[in-house]
């Protein structure tokens, strides 16, 4: 009890202390919280599972007890698990915002809500459907909102459900895989050890995932004044 009381936000955002505490149980409940449930826009996901590449023979000896002998075979069981709650969390964003549409698109302005997102959101999944719940898997804070935004602007249900599998396997695997290969090639060619320097993980690919959303978010502003609301009365 006094341990969790010393818990900081630094931990919280520390990749390494879910998987040294929680093992592979807790790094499934955040990437379920963090593609779909609103509360879990903070989680570090992309680092995670980066890290989680690294630390595949141990999450998965946490689960079953010991590793298959095998990197790929380890790999492939996170893959496979990682991404069914990538897919489970997708659809439980989707329900909410279905539930919620009508509340949520009639919600008037405050300093935390500003409905103009929604009608940038609905004209975004106008013009590129599917794709964008792919695309947000890859984006920090808009993967946790891109399936609720799908379900208040209705999108068809079974191409959800075809781009949400897409953009989870694929998220999952470019993830893994990438922080599994990229430390054994790091630490062979300069003998540089990623597990000693997480924050460089950290904070690289931070930076890399967010800044497209940055400069779209401070730089590309748009009129929204032709967009019709999807739940307005006749």
């Amino acid at each position: 009890m006094f341990e969790l009381l010393t818990i900081s936000f630094h931990d919280l955002l520390n990749p390494e202390f879910y998987i040294n505490n929680g093992g592979l149980w807790v790094l499934l409940f955040i990437v379920f919280a963090e593609t779909g449930l609103m509360v879990g826009f903070f989680l570090p996901g992309d680092s995670l599972l980066f890290v989680a590449g690294i630390y595949n023979q141990s999450l998965v000896a946490s689960l079953f007890g010991h590793s298959t002998g095998s990197d790929f075979l380890d790999l492939v069981v996170l893959w496979l698990l990682i991404s069914v709650c990538g897919i489970l969390g997708n659809a439980a964003g989707y329900w909410f915002g279905h539930k919620s549409g009508p509340f949520l698109f009639h919600r008037k302005d405050n300093l935390l809500f500003k409905k103009k997102h929604l009608f940038q959101a609905k004209e975004f999944y106008d013009k590129h459907g599917g794709e964008a719940i792919i695309f947000a898997r890859f984006l920090p804070i808009v993967r946790t909102f891109a399936p609720i935004i799908a379900g208040i602007v209705a999108m068809d249900k079974k191409k959800f459900w075809l781009y949400n599998f897409i953009g989870s396997i694929a998220w999952v695997f470019a993830m893994l895989f990438a922080g599994h290969y990229l430390q054994k090639i790091i630490l062979m060619k300069f003998n540089f050890d990623l597990k000693k320097h997480l924050e460089i993980i950290v904070i690289g690919i931070v930076v890399i995932t967010t800044a497209p959303v940055l400069y779209k978010l401070f730089f590309g502003k748009k009129d929204t004044s032709g967009i019709e609301d999807p739940y307005k009365k006749a």
